[in-house]
């Protein structure tokens, strides 16, 4: 009897070696950190609310600084690992690597060439995505998406790639943010 139990042991671990090798984890840490579509453009959303948030806050005379710091540690990876950040209208130093760098691009800080994008003030911003990668943890999504200026109405199309990945928390943050103007001749 102790032979047969034996065996039986030995198949049970080896059925789920083989589970292992072939997919790599258990179905419980796929379902904890896959991350779905519906939670990118609830991503998406929040952050385009949260840029128009900070303008708001600063033409009322709000602490801005604080909400953009809050909007960085909410949206942003930086406490996490590294982020790739491209802002659109950066020559001089073209990436942010740390969180003070991206604070001073959203709202003018250490950078000269910072002005305070997110200050501009914007009334809306909507992404079109053009796609949406998802690798189980990680994805990708790459389109346009418009900013209208508060005081013209006028939209303004800026080109973008967001590279998102899933905090053990489970909320969804940026580890790649590049954005452009579109190509014009």
């Amino acid at each position: 009897m102790l032979i047969k139990s034996a065996l039986f042991r030995r198949k049970i671990i080896l059925a789920l070696a083989l589970f292992v090798l072939l997919f790599g984890v258990f179905p419980v840490h796929a379902e904890v950190n896959g991350i779905t579509e519906e939670e990118i453009l609830h991503a998406q959303k929040g952050w385009a609310e949260g840029v128009v948030s900070i303008g708001r806050a600063y033409v009322d005379k709000k602490d801005y600084e604080a909400a953009a710091a809050e909007f960085v540690d909410a949206f942003y990876g930086y406490d996490k690992g590294p982020v790739l950040f491209k802002p659109t209208k950066a020559s001089a130093v073209k990436f942010r690597s740390t969180k003070e760098e991206a604070l001073s691009y959203f709202v003018k800080g250490s950078i000269p060439e910072d002005h305070g994008f997110v200050l501009q003030p914007w009334s809306n911003v909507r992404f079109k995505n053009a796609g949406i990668v998802i690798d189980s943890d990680s994805a990708l999504a790459m389109g346009v998406y418009f900013f209208t200026d508060a005081t013209t109405s006028e939209e303004v199309e800026v080109e973008y790639t967001f590279g998102y990945f899933k905090d053990e928390s489970g909320k969804i943050r940026i580890m790649l943010h590049h954005s452009s103007l579109p190509y014009a001749e």
